[in-house]
């Protein structure tokens, strides 16, 4: 980890900026004794990292629902090193886990100043080793990452016109989630993960659960260092990030590419930062996120409008052009005619409705059927005002990084495919921003991520179901093989159709 200044002064534009913003320094916690601070940062520290230890033990014991990939079964090499050490995690435990460790986060996030800067970067290290530790939690999504992987490396298939259920014989295919979609991934990453095929699918799956954990720290490493040349706390910056329940269960825990995602962010970040920025090298960095996953590019214009001059402007718009191009042609030794096929799944995929989206949520309260087209036009419209008139006020000097990151939010709560790790995206903006609006409204989402797993709140925003036990075959065309689906909940006034 980079080392963070914590106890040093923050002068001239730095310090008032600072200050201005609420920031986490000494005028926060006027009146309060150092000692108090100091033992709540502590208990703080440490109810984070025993909630996550006893998390990821518990989570390797034996089959739950915190972790979807049991579907393919249970083998000793998904369960990975923890296994036998815990007692099993139910509903209520994982409730009371997360709602201390959130707690715990939050008295971090208030004493951040008083805990020792090497407590802080040990604690962060070892919480991120806990959960590359533990089976894939929360989501099945890396096992797609495989699939896709597999089809293209081992059976000649093109992830971006084929689905994983094309090759249903793959060992990988009983622990994917999403078999009947194409990938949504940049070429970047997709061809990058051509290389893990031959380690098998255990293999892989801990080699990707090792570079999300890596990639994390690294980003963390790089958003205290930004917040610090843009006078802020860096300490404060690191454990915002670094002791937050989504970044450790739900992205880290999870394997996502977002990790990947976030640590060119940045890197994006610490290279604009500071009197000196270079705009071309945080262009190229943000480019390389768009070949990681699509939403990376929300970023691009702000950037290429923050510099002050149009001749500027323009260097950094043919610099984003040129690593375009570079992109582009990537993917088209990749994958041919094909190359920008990930376009079309992201597609396919905003169609999609995820339960607790705020498009969703917000239909059920109005008492709409399902969720309506012209409701989520209506959030999709939002979403494009709010984008225009944050770009306006970067043209006309706002700070670049306050602009994406409430557009970021406005993207967050107009999808009506929002899934709870996708709040990393904004992390990194509101960590080294200073903006306390920002900020507030990055842990207001980190809140929501964290509750709609929690068992407790289903009887606020669980939609009414019908739980249907059935035992239905399909037959796909083209596949060698029948689906068998069972136990699936059918809501309440939804059509299913299976045609094809």
């Amino acid at each position: 980890m980079v080392a963070m200044q914590a106890a040093a002064p923050i002068t001239g534009a730095g310090a008032a900026n600072h200050s201005a913003h609420g920031g986490t320094g000494r005028q926060a916690h006027a009146g309060v004794p150092a000692g108090v601070l100091r033992l709540g940062g502590l208990l703080g520290v440490l109810g984070v990292l025993v909630t996550v230890a006893l998390l990821s033990i518990d989570a390797a014991t034996m089959p739950t629902q915190f972790v979807p990939a049991r579907s393919g079964g249970w083998p000793s090499w998904l369960a990975g090193p923890l296994h036998g050490l815990g007692s099993g995690l139910g509903s209520s435990g994982f409730d009371t886990l997360m709602l201390t460790m959130c707690a715990g986060f939050a008295l971090v996030l208030l004493c951040a100043r008083t805990v020792p800067l090497r407590m802080l970067i040990g604690a962060i290290v070892l919480a991120h080793v806990l959960l590359a530790l533990a089976p894939p939690l929360i989501s099945q999504d890396v096992f797609g990452y495989l699939a896709f992987a597999r089809m293209g490396a081992l059976h000649g298939l093109d992830p971006y016109t084929h689905y994983p259920a094309e090759a249903g014989t793959d060992p990988v295919f009983g622990f994917v989630g999403w078999p009947f979609l194409n990938s949504p991934y940049g070429p970047l990453f997709t061809l990058s993960t051509y290389a893990l095929a031959p380690l098998g699918v255990a293999g892989a799956l801990w080699t990707l659960k090792a570079v999300a954990a890596l990639a994390s720290l690294a980003a963390i490493a790089l958003i205290a260092r930004a917040a610090e040349r843009l006078g802020h706390d860096g300490r404060w910056a690191a454990a915002f990030v670094g002791l937050n329940p989504v970044v450790l269960v739900m992205a880290v825990g999870g394997a996502h590419n977002d990790m990947l995602v976030m640590l060119l962010t940045a890197v994006a970040l610490l290279v604009t930062a500071g009197s000196s920025p270079r705009i071309r090298s945080g262009v190229g960095a943000l480019v390389a996120g768009v070949g990681v996953k699509l939403t990376a590019g929300l970023l691009l214009p702000f950037l290429l409008l923050s510099p002050p001059t149009r001749r500027e402007r323009l260097a950094a718009a043919v610099s984003a052009a040129v690593a375009m191009l570079a992109l582009l042609a990537l993917a088209v030794l990749g994958f041919g005619v094909h190359a920008l096929g990930f376009l079309s799944a992201v597609g396919e995929q905003q169609q999609l409705v995820a339960t607790h989206s705020v498009p969703a949520e917000t239909a059920r309260l109005f008492g709409l059927s399902g969720t309506p087209g012209w409701w989520r036009h209506l959030f999709l419209v939002g979403f494009l005002v709010a984008l225009a008139v944050a770009l306006w006020r970067t043209a006309r000097g706002a700070d670049w990084r306050v602009a994406a990151g409430w557009s970021t939010v406005a993207l967050l709560l107009s999808t009506a495919w929002l899934l709870p790790w996708y709040v990393v995206w904004l992390l990194p903006l509101a960590a080294v921003s200073g903006d306390r609006r920002l900020r507030g409204a990055a842990l207001v989402l980190c809140a929501y991520a964290v509750m709609i797993h929690l068992s407790l709140a289903d009887p606020l925003l669980s939609p009414t179901v019908h739980t249907v036990s059935v035992n239905l075959h399909v037959k796909v065309p083209h596949i060698g093989h029948r689906l068998e689906l069972a136990g699936f909940q059918i809501l309440r006034n939804v059509h299913v159709d299976f045609s094809w």
